[in-house]
């Protein structure tokens, strides 16, 4: 019995630890942030949303429920991911998903807004030669605290000093 929970939770740890490889460590966006966040993405009804590391869930159930946004969540952290599945639970919303996945494997070309949060490095040298090469003309990209190196963005949004950096991004 207790090799089978060590067993698991290394299982568990092992998927975050993956996570943090792939993109960024879970680190929540502000709450506060979030109307900041929609704005500059300019979110319609049934646009396709994806965040990608969406950590237990909290801004694609906000995209799907008040922007009704066909909102789509990738997580690579089972712990996390679990989280995500409750929460689409008690929404009761058929425009949510959430995919255990690692988003590198995902085919993002559907997308019309994607949200990341994720560290400099894994930004210019991972994900932007993927959304590059995957994202339709006209697909907005946000940035939480960390710029697209090599991408100019459309919008810096930083309101004050003590607020974080949300770059807002278009693909021409």
């Amino acid at each position: 019995m207790e090799l089978t929970l060590l067993l698991l939770y290394l299982f568990f740890m092992s998927t975050i630890a993956m996570a943090f490889l792939s993109l960024a460590p879970w680190l929540p966006s502000r709450g506060k942030d979030m109307k900041r966040i929609f704005k500059l993405a300019g979110l319609k009804p049934g646009e396709v949303f994806y965040d990608l590391g969406c950590g237990e869930g909290k801004i694609v159930s906000c995209a799907a429920k008040q922007y009704e946004a066909r909102a789509i969540g990738i997580e690579l952290a089972l712990p996390l991911y679990f989280i995500c599945k409750i929460r689409q639970l008690f929404n009761c919303k058929e425009n949510i998903t959430f995919k255990f996945k690692n988003l590198f494997k995902e085919n993002l070309s559907r997308a019309d807004v994607i949200y990341v949060f994720g560290m400099k490095g894994k930004l210019k040298n991972k994900l932007k030669p993927k959304l590059e090469n995957e994202l339709k003309k006209g697909a907005r990209v946000v940035s939480y605290s960390f710029p697209i190196e090599g991408w100019i963005p459309e919008i810096i949004d930083k309101p004050t000093k003590k607020d974080l950096t949300i770059y807002l991004y278009k693909i021409q």
